[in-house]
């Protein structure tokens, strides 16, 4: 690999002599890791006319560098660093910068500190992961995949790779939604009511964007996804939290004020509760009466293996008042960042132009590479080969908790989880720490409550990342931890 000329440039303030200050760049760039052994350094003639010098102030530079063994000269080939030159400092970049800016007063919006589940980078080395929305390695279908890769690599779609859609979608992905998943969600839409995001996260605050302003009210269900309750809180909107029940959110709690209602009826977030098909005509007479939109995320809908999946909410909509947002990260693999809005034409209109301001679209090799996956039959042989191994784990667990006591919340027809309620005292995030200590990883709840004061004492319990056989070992060690608080 060569080193572009583009790379260096002249310092005024450099106290020291041309030749000294271009020995000093090329050192501290080999020192620092930048310049590597073998690679080749720019020709003196091209160094000396980027820099605006003399050939030879260049070319005396290199006889210094090549003497002190930071570089060698391979005859008309040129110059390259050295194999046995002086090793990268380990402590760091050679350059020392002193930050005199007050970033707490400078930065106007403080995103780090939004709620959001943590996760330890290296989860997959703990012996019980009971962490939620990671791949199993041991189901994905890899071979399928990366054959679906490589043929949306090929010629015949070079322009699905490589053109700028702008704010268009690939069709192939569209028309796969629009005849396949909608289809399976008793929707119906057309290329004008679809909007390829990157992830459900993505849809939601398109949505979030688009329909709420500072003096609007959203409601929400409480507790419900971390990432939604930040999301509304930057569109300055009035937000009111519903606590749910054993039916999901209760339409009848829905004040007369709200402007858009989020839910997630068919697998709600943590709980796994589902909104039973009688509530979801309750919550869409409300939303007629009261005039106001409902965003349903279609949250694990394909883990529906207990029982048929229930109707979306926007199958049901007579006056297009749903926005539904599903998304194909969960069931494939978080990585993908795919996912999907639908909506009347007039909502994805402005959604689409909202989106191609900020990011254009997502990246057509994805989009291409996932239509292929979906459109050979691989997606659905995934989502069976999931089902049924999720259907053997969640038996284990749901055995494995009644036998050490452990309190079940809500339930639903699958999902991927459970949310446990911890006995009066326990501290789940104090718990969370004590179990990483024991290679148990769980995710506290309190993260998942939009209020203020959240409570401390739920927990979730993910199998979707576990192996069958750890299971009920790890329910056992989490017993054992609350039973000794």
């Amino acid at each position: 690999m060569a080193i572009s000329e583009e790379t260096f440039f002249l310092d005024p303030a450099f106290e020291g002599t041309l030749q000294k200050q271009i020995q000093s760049m090329i050192a501290e760039g080999i020192l620092s890791g930048r310049f590597r052994p073998g690679e080749k350094l720019p020709s003196s003639r091209g160094l000396a006319r980027h820099l605006g010098i003399s050939r030879i102030t260049v070319t005396l530079a290199y006889t210094e560098l090549q003497a002190d063994d930071y570089i060698v000269s391979r005859g008309r080939s040129g110059y390259f660093v050295s194999d046995t030159a002086p090793q990268p400092r380990l402590s760091g970049p050679v350059s020392v910068r002193e930050d005199t800016v007050d970033w707490n007063s400078v930065v106007g919006t403080r995103f780090s500190a939004l709620r959001q589940v943590r996760k330890p980078d290296n989860w997959q080395s703990y012996r019980y992961p009971f962490i939620y929305g990671q791949a199993d390695a041991t189901l994905f279908d890899h071979a399928n995949w990366r054959l679906c890769a490589l043929q949306a690599l090929g010629q015949r779609d070079f322009n699905a790779m490589t053109a700028d859609y702008f704010e268009r979608d690939d069709p192939k992905l569209v028309e796969f939604i629009a005849r396949h998943s909608l289809p399976r969600r008793g929707i119906v839409a057309g290329p004008d009511e679809i909007l390829v995001t990157l992830g459900a996260q993505n849809a939601l605050w398109i949505a979030a964007q688009v329909l709420l302003n500072s003096s609007r009210t959203a409601v929400i269900e409480s507790p419900c996804y971390p990432g939604l309750s930040s999301v509304l809180a930057e569109t300055g909107c009035t937000m009111v939290a519903i606590p749910i029940d054993d039916s999901g959110l209760p339409p009848d709690s829905v004040p007369a004020e709200a402007d858009v209602v989020f839910t997630t009826p068919s697998h709600h977030c943590p709980t796994s509760v589902t909104m039973p098909l009688e509530r979801r005509r309750g919550l869409l007479d409300r939303a007629s009466r009261d005039d106001f939109i409902v965003v349903e995320d279609d949250y694990e809908f394909e883990m529906s293996f207990l029982t048929p999946p229930s109707p979306a909410l926007k199958s049901l909509d007579r006056e297009g008042r749903v926005i539904h947002v599903g998304s194909f990260s969960k069931s494939l693999f978080p990585g993908l960042r795919l996912g999907y809005l639908v909506g009347p034409a007039a909502f994805i209109r402005e959604a689409r132009a909202l989106r191609a301001l900020l990011l254009r679209h997502p990246p057509g090799h994805v989009q291409r590479t996932a239509a292929y996956f979906m459109s050979l039959g691989h997606y659905d042989a995934l989502i069976k080969r999931m089902a049924r191994a999720f259907g053997k784990r969640r038996k284990i667990m749901s055995a494995a908790i009644a036998k050490a006591g452990l309190e079940m919340v809500g339930g639903g027809e699958g999902g991927s989880s459970f949310w446990i309620k911890a006995p009066a005292g326990v501290d789940t995030e104090i718990l969370a720490a004590r179990l990483r200590e024991k290679s148990v990883l769980v995710e506290p709840g309190a993260v998942f409550f939009p209020q203020p004061d959240p409570p401390r004492c739920y927990f979730r319990l993910a199998y979707s990342s576990i192996p069958e056989d750890r299971i009920a070992k790890g329910i056992s060690i989490i017993a054992d931890e609350i039973a000794g608080f």
